[in-house]
């Protein structure tokens, strides 16, 4: 058995430890975060993670939220405290779709239903396929850095092929995260994504990408991704779209919002969505500068509303 991230041993100083608690849904042990507002009766905000993240990518936005919003964020299947699905790399629970449910099924167990969905990376992909399953009915969406289209050329041909292989691979994970123990190793992948994080952001991913089980968790979802069928999807959205862009983004090229706005079908229920973009911030945008990614989202959020 891959050996996983233990709460007890491992979570001992997890950023704000004192707001995480475990759910059973979907047949897996969640760990989730939930920071109430000092507004009664708020709204709720679901913040969806991307690959190879967790809660603690959210330390510095989520407080910065909660005067005006409760918020919920949960670890993905697989990723740091949250479980691996039975089935592996190979479970459903590991797709776009099957996510999107799973995520579904554990807003149903809090009985909560969030009126604004933040996803980074990836996680703006889930939060666009619950919308558009059903499974949460979201106000608004807000993409930072989403990961929303395949990716274009050579590496679209061979990026899901290749991860499905490498996940298949029982060693593999644990030579990723051995690989990972090397500084060099994690500087070099923090320096990919065109961020630059504090050493406790740097910490907190070594401790993740250094663990056998979170790089299976990291490496099953890669390997079950399918956003050719979201981008075919996209038409039936309905629910309004912002992206938050970090200029510097190496991970997903920031041409690519721009070709969705430009490409963005008129069959859809959901106008353009409104693009906005952070000079000199990376893929981790909102961890570099969770101040500026606050204002922007919560500017978006109340204009929605009228306010």
């Amino acid at each position: 058995m891959t050996q996983r991230l233990q709460w007890e041993r491992d979570g001992q100083h997890w950023p704000h430890r004192a707001h995480s608690r475990f759910v059973q849904a979907a047949g897996l042990r969640w760990h989730i975060q939930q920071f109430e507002s000092t507004l009664a009766h708020a709204p709720l905000a679901l913040l969806i993670h991307g690959t190879g993240a967790s809660t603690h990518s959210w330390r510095g936005l989520a407080p910065l939220l909660t005067p005006h919003v409760t918020v919920l964020s949960l670890d993905l299947p697989g990723h740091a405290f949250t479980e691996m699905p039975s089935g592996g790399s190979g479970s459903r629970l590991m797709s776009l779709p099957g996510m999107a449910q799973a995520i579904g099924a554990v807003l149903a167990a809090l009985d909560v239903s969030p009126a604004l969905l933040i996803g980074h990376s990836a996680g703006a992909a889930l939060a666009v396929r619950m919308a558009l399953d059903g499974w949460a009915r979201p106000q608004q969406i807000v993409s930072i850095n989403g990961a929303l289209q395949p990716l274009g050329g050579l590496a679209g041909q061979v990026f899901s092929p290749v991860a499905k292989l490498m996940s298949a691979l029982p060693f593999v994970p644990s030579l990723f995260a051995w690989q990972a123990t090397h500084p060099s190793v994690l500087q070099k992948l923090m320096d990919s994504t065109g961020s630059r994080l504090d050493a406790e952001g740097m910490a907190l991913y070594g401790q993740l990408v250094s663990n056998p089980g979170h790089a299976a968790g990291a490496l099953g979802m890669m390997a079950n991704w399918d956003l050719p069928q979201l981008a075919a999807d996209l038409p039936r959205l309905s629910t309004p779209l912002s992206l938050i862009v970090g200029s510097q983004d190496h991970t997903v090229p920031p041409r690519q919002a721009e070709r969705l706005r430009t490409l963005w079908p008129t069959s859809s229920a959901a106008a353009v969505p409104q693009l906005i973009s952070l000079p000199g911030l990376g893929h981790l945008a909102h961890e570099e500068q969770p101040e500026l990614v606050a204002s922007h989202v919560l500017a978006q959020f109340k204009a929605l509303q009228g306010e």
